[in-house]
């Protein structure tokens, strides 16, 4: 009797450790996956904003193997639902929020830092056998893409043009660039023919391009540079838009002056106020905004002005939340351009209102 209970005292002793070494994994484990939650930061967004920063994630990611950084290309649309589903913490964009979606992120509480970082180019591009041209003015650009354009052959464009096919490629609906295109050129966001074949990853857009006779698209001037070799660059003539433009081929200096009108915009990026409050957070935009001008011109992109990165940096580690662009305040948004583009603007301008 006593052997029995002296075994018996054993295993339950081996049990109840076994059981406290299993809780301790248990316990272990879920600290490990709390932790890994705040080095993990998740991006998501513009096809176009993306190559600039995944190339700073990656730089990122070998100073600071601690942290994981991932970086999809949804579409700037797409990627701002995500992010104003408090479903990743940043969101690379191709043009301003709108003020719907500044309406939703007030209905979910959830406020944003806005920070420019870069400028880019919409390209025009045909495929290599269209020889007939090197430059479209703005005006023939808004009626091959108008709702509704009749425009189907070459030779609707321009007399003189050859009856070839036109076939059109371009940005999806929830990309940036088909919102910022559309209200460039046709004159209103959203306002477009539908006849198109639309992708949201810009390298589709490229292969429909390159691969078919007569064909014209458009997407930002970095995919272009990465495939010189395969495409025809538009030149644009805006003239139509008043002062006299001639045709203007987009490049770093074009673009950075504005000259390329009005087809150059800024891109972002837009921080959830709650994730900026994290460090890993913290340290990947100060790598961001000190390493950004430089990795620019490696991915295709034209830096911003360092007065604009400052500014940027300003707003960010004092928590300045909203946007700058698309105000009622013409000034201040002349002030906000002047700056990005090499100029000088009083602070008070172009920093915003003070956090909250």
């Amino acid at each position: 009797m006593i052997g029995f209970l002296s075994s018996y005292a054993i295993a339950r002793s081996s049990v109840l450790r076994c059981t406290l070494v299993f809780l301790l994994l248990f316990v272990i484990s879920g600290c490990g996956n709390d932790e890994a939650s705040t080095t993990t930061i998740r991006i998501d967004g513009s096809s176009t904003t993306y190559p600039l920063t995944e190339a700073v994630a990656e730089e990122f990611m070998r100073a600071n193997p601690d942290v994981r950084v991932t970086v999809g290309e949804s579409g700037t649309g797409g990627g701002f639902s995500k992010f104003l589903r408090a479903e990743t913490d940043m969101n690379d964009a191709s043009r301003p929020i709108t003020p719907s979606e500044i309406e939703r992120a007030d209905e979910a509480g959830i406020s944003f830092i806005e920070m420019p970082v870069a400028y880019d180019g919409i390209a025009v591009t045909a495929h290599p056998g269209v020889d007939w041209t090197d430059c479209l003015t703005a005006d023939e650009l808004r009626r091959i893409w108008e709702p509704n354009s009749e425009v189907t052959q070459w030779s609707d464009v321009r007399d003189g043009f050859p009856d070839v096919s036109l076939k059109l490629y371009g940005p999806g609906t929830a990309s940036g660039t088909y919102d910022y295109f559309t209200e460039a050129v046709v004159g209103e966001s959203g306002a477009s023919r539908t006849d198109f074949s639309a992708s949201e990853d810009d390298n589709v857009l490229v292969q429909g391009v390159s691969g078919t006779t007569g064909a014209l698209g458009y997407f930002g001037f970095a995919y272009y540079e990465n495939n010189a070799d395969k495409l025809v660059l538009m030149k644009v003539d805006a003239d139509t838009l008043g002062g006299g433009a001639e045709c203007i081929a987009p490049n770093a200096s074009t673009i950075q002056t504005g000259e390329y009108r009005p087809l150059s915009r800024p891109l972002f990026v837009y921080i959830r106020s709650e994730a900026a409050k994290r460090e890993a957070i913290q340290r990947f935009i100060q790598f961001y905004m000190d390493n950004v001008a430089n990795l620019a011109p490696q991915v295709g992109y034209v830096p911003l002005s360092d007065q604009a990165y400052a500014l940027g940096l300003q707003r960010f580690t004092e928590g300045r939340t909203g946007t700058l662009f698309g105000r009622e305040d013409v000034k201040a948004s002349a002030d906000i351009e002047t700056v990005l583009r090499g100029g000088t603007a009083p602070a008070d301008s172009v920093s915003g209102p003070p956090a909250e």
